[in-house]
């Protein structure tokens, strides 16, 4: 396994090796061993995750209140994605900084995202599946979001498919009303940073 820091304080981007022959192939897309030594700590799984995504769904920003927050280890492993890491941790030498990651059933990395950040993805063919291992069970009232088109965000989305066909994003009704930036600043909801 390859892992390379992101632009984003603690974030990681990994790249696994796979081994294939004629019947597939196989990898790790998780270790333990490799995550504790990247990281410093060992990953508190409590929930994993999988959705299923239309190209063009865009979700996300999303954040858990921190404490106890919740760290995401993610792989796609089928179709496409866009994932992206926002730094949403107020004190962060890092704050409102982005990072992305192309997640895919070829290269099949995988993106840890810390306590604190914000994560959007965008599906860039039809049927990506995405897989999540979640460090704290999803508690529908601590979760929060940041709209994901924000301008002061200034994420650049990719205009088309994998296939190369254009794209038409689509948000759930929550994420079209998810406050700015600066709007989840100046009412208090952003994490704190405490490294």
């Amino acid at each position: 396994m390859q892992v390379r820091e992101l632009a984003v304080q603690g974030a990681l981007e990994v790249t696994p090796r796979q081994f294939g022959d004629s019947r597939g192939l196989v990898l790790e897309w998780f270790r333990d061993d490799v995550f504790t030594r990247a990281t410093g700590q060992r990953f508190d799984l409590q929930q994993a995750n999988c959705s299923v995504s239309a190209a063009g769904a865009l979700r996300g920003i999303h954040f858990a209140d921190v404490p106890p927050g919740q760290a995401k280890y993610v792989t796609c492993l089928s179709g496409s994605v866009m994932d992206v890491v926002v730094d949403l941790r107020v004190g962060s030498p890092t704050f409102g900084r982005w990072d992305s990651v192309l997640l895919d059933d070829v290269d099949r990395r995988a993106a840890y995202l810390p306590v604190g950040v914000g994560h959007a993805f965008l599906s860039l063919a039809d049927g990506s599946t995405v897989a999540y291992l979640c460090s704290a069970p999803y508690t529908p009232e601590r979760e929060h979001g940041v709209h994901p088109l924000d301008a002061d965000v200034g994420i650049r989305w990719p205009e088309v498919g994998r296939d190369g066909t254009p794209l038409t994003l689509e948000l759930s009704a929550k994420d079209q009303v998810a406050p700015t930036l600066q709007e989840a600043l100046d009412s208090g909801l952003l994490p704190r940073w405490t490294g």
